[in-house]
């Protein structure tokens, strides 16, 4: 029995590398979505039904086991099937932090094992194991709080918000942690009071660590705190000998680790300015209002229907906007109506669109706009040249002049999308307001630049009829 269960354990962690792989492209992301899934189930189920422990005893508990598995399935399918692209980031953070809450309770109670085992005392020969529980329980929980927190900003139920010195807090809460569990392995200090002590703390640092982070940094936290589950949940690989929760813990942590760092370079940002510079944030909304001394100009449907009917080529940039009004079928339309009158049609995809990697590729997949007129930053930015209409959708930040021309900006050097090299610009937007960032366009006050106010469906849903009556 044991050899079939480390077999099937080396069939799921295959499947989960495929699964990954998979994902990197938007034609096969569902597909390797699926395979991983069935990887999962594999090594669960045998998991409940093959594995024995030194005394060759099976697992007990099977109704309880599959009363839990019935509910988690449940709620985890009802969430996901009512989820709105929009609210994609939260739901991800959500699942996130659910998974370093498991692995904050595996280090709980295997803990409680340990002290049984040893009457309510730790020895010299459990040490050992001591410090993947402590690694478990203080990343878990971190994670676990961050998550939450970080739902919570994204749902709009919580605010930035700054302690005096909220900085040297946390370099004080983490260094107390570090210092703790030191001793607590070491045994210096020792019992369940200074456990649960750690726990206590771990689980602060955890809400101080995400509280004053600002909204637009928000990605790549949720991205950060993913591969800190990842690396909780292989510490339950070490401790349980489990090849296959080992091999996911570390895909999770690595792949987290990997995407941090690309949305880091993405906004050219350090990972260390974005845990305290609090990019996004209330302060940064506070100097929202207009810095160019520039002047806006309007573009009614009608006219904005004509340049882009009789252009050779358009560029569309899909924002959080788009996502929030799912508008992202009647912006298929208007491409497909474009292509029908000759016009070259292309999306431009910003790394960083949206409120998580892939966003707007998932929303844009969704309605079936064709993976090939997906095109990244890197690609598209030497088009814009002999572009004739660039159509911003809700997008703001990724396409800001600034980025490249005003040292004092808070994104100046981050690589963006260089839509006023295109002829014209058409960007559409609810009003003047500024983006996540909190900071004002310059683009939107350029000669070239035109503003069509409104909500995105329904402004495309004009544009669209407007297309079809010339």
């Amino acid at each position: 029995m044991d050899k079939i269960l480390v077999l099937i354990y080396l069939i799921s962690s295959v499947t989960f590398m495929l699964g990954l792989k998979m994902l990197s492209k938007p034609d096969s992301a569902r597909k390797g979505n699926l395979i991983a899934a069935v990887g999962m189930v594999l090594a669960i189920f045998a998991t409940i039904f093959l594995y024995t422990n030194s005394r060759g005893e099976h697992l007990g508990n099977l109704v309880w086991i599959f009363v839990a598995l019935g509910i988690g399935t449940g709620i985890g399918w009802v969430m996901a099937k009512r989820v709105q692209m929009t609210a994609m980031p939260q739901m991800v953070s959500f699942f996130n932090g659910m998974g370093g809450a498991c692995a904050a309770l595996i280090s709980i109670i295997e803990y409680n094992h340990l002290l049984h085992e040893v009457s309510g005392s730790m020895d010299a020969s459990m040490t050992s194991k001591m410090i993947i529980i402590l690694a478990g329980l203080v990343i878990g929980s971190v994670s676990f709080a961050g998550s939450i927190i970080a739902y919570g900003k994204l749902e709009g139920k919580i605010n930035d918000y700054n302690l005096l010195g909220q900085q040297f807090v946390n370099i004080g809460l983490l260094l107390a942690i570090v210092v703790l569990s030191v001793l607590f392995y070491t045994g210096t200090v020792s019992g369940p009071l200074w456990f649960y002590i750690i726990l206590g703390l771990s689980l602060l640092y955890g809400i101080l660590f995400v509280f004053p982070i600002g909204g637009a940094d928000m990605p790549v936290v949720i991205s950060l705190l993913n591969s800190f589950t990842g690396v909780a949940a292989a510490c339950g690989g070490f401790l349980y000998d489990n090849y296959v929760m080992l091999i996911g813990g570390i895909l999770v942590g690595s792949a987290g680790t990997i995407l941090t760092v690309a949305m880091c370079n993405a906004m050219n940002r350090s990972l260390l300015n974005v845990l305290v510079g609090n990019f996004g944030g209330s302060s940064a909304a506070s100097g929202a209002a207009s810095t160019t001394g520039g002047t806006s100009k309007e573009i009614t449907k009608s006219d904005a229907a004509i340049l882009m009917k009789y252009a050779k080529k358009v560029v569309i940039v899909p924002g959080y906007g788009l996502a929030v009004a799912q508008a992202q079928h009647t912006c298929h339309e208007l491409e497909n109506l474009l292509e029908a009158e000759g016009v070259d049609v292309k999306y431009a995809i910003h790394p960083v669109a949206g409120r998580m990697p892939g966003h707007m590729n998932v929303l844009l997949a969704e309605s079936n706009v064709s993976y090939d007129k997906l095109v990244e930053m890197e690609d598209i930015n030497p088009e814009f040249a002999t572009t004739d209409v660039v159509l911003v959708v809700g997008a703001n930040d990724v396409v800001n002049p600034a980025a490249k021309t005003d040292p004092s900006s808070p994104i100046f050097g981050m690589p963006i999308l260089e839509v006023e090299n295109s002829k014209n610009v058409i960007v559409m937007k609810r009003s003047m307001k500024a983006g996540y960032a909190g900071i004002d366009n310059a683009l939107f006050y350029q000669p070239k630049t035109y503003m069509l106010f409104g909500d995105a469906k329904d402004t495309l849903t004009k544009l669209v009829n407007e297309v079809k009556s010339l």
